[in-house]
């Protein structure tokens, strides 16, 4: 609201202006994430510039990188030197840009194998630990390694307990390993799977690559708006830290 005064606001004008709850406000001043609200001498307290621009920075903040560490990320702005800030800020960008490399990554390594039809399924498909292992090139324990991850879940043979992996199973070991050896992490391919195994031809393979492109596109905006409130907390501080 343009004609708001960034100076003596209530709790309810900061609500507003950064799109939060009056409780919020309340808590982020509770976590150190606002300075040191000042009251009056009837005990209301009085918000200003440094306050607004505190939420509003947390607010972004949380949308790109969630909520722990985007109070993190403020409180260093307000605490740590400028540098030190800084660098904290610029690690968020670096891991961003990392992501979005995983995801061409994995654009490249899945889509061939994720389109290939699992139909006319038989028993007699189903594989063991050490064939798919072979079959894949790797040891038999990095396929235990991905079973304790959640990333391939094998049956077990009903009495025997060993594990088998059906043709559906064997297919998510392979875009398993492509992606591995395209680079990508194990946490980012846990939540990438999901989308992945259910797609059984290449135009849902790229709706699943394309939502996690978006997601990456909101938070990038989200850290452009936070960065704008972050510059000027920083010129808020070096005022106050200006000597007379």
């Amino acid at each position: 609201m343009p004609g708001l005064k960034t100076t003596g606001m209530r709790t309810a004008d900061v609500a507003r202006r950064a799109g939060c709850s009056v409780q919020q406000v309340r808590n982020l001043e509770r976590d150190g994430v606002l300075p040191p609200v000042p009251r009056t001498a009837t005990g209301y307290r009085t918000y200003g510039e440094v306050h607004l621009q505190s939420a509003l920075a947390y607010r972004a903040l949380a949308a790109g990188v969630g909520p722990v560490e985007g109070k993190e990320i403020v409180r260093a702005f307000h605490r740590d030197p400028v540098p030190q800030a800084l660098a904290r800020f610029d690690a968020v960008h670096a891991r961003l840009d990392a992501e979005r490399a995983e995801l061409r990554r994995a654009a490249e390594a899945a889509r061939a194998i994720s389109g290939e039809p699992i139909d006319d399924v038989r028993a007699a498909d189903a594989m063991g630990v050490s064939e798919l292992a072979a079959a894949l090139g790797v040891r038999p324990s990095t396929l235990r390694h991905w079973h304790a991850e959640s990333l391939v879940v094998p049956d077990r043979e009903p009495g025997r307990g060993a594990r088998r992996y059906t043709p559906a199973q064997v297919r998510d070991a392979r875009i398993v390993h492509q992606l591995r050896l395209a680079g990508y992490r194990i946490a980012p391919l846990r939540a990438l799977l999901p989308h992945l195994r259910g797609a059984r031809r290449p135009a849902e393979v790229d709706a699943a690559l394309t939502a996690r492109d978006a997601d990456l596109t909101a938070r990038s905006r989200a850290l452009l708006e936070a960065a704008a409130a972050l510059a000027t907390l920083l010129t808020l501080r070096e005022r106050t830290d200006r000597p007379d």
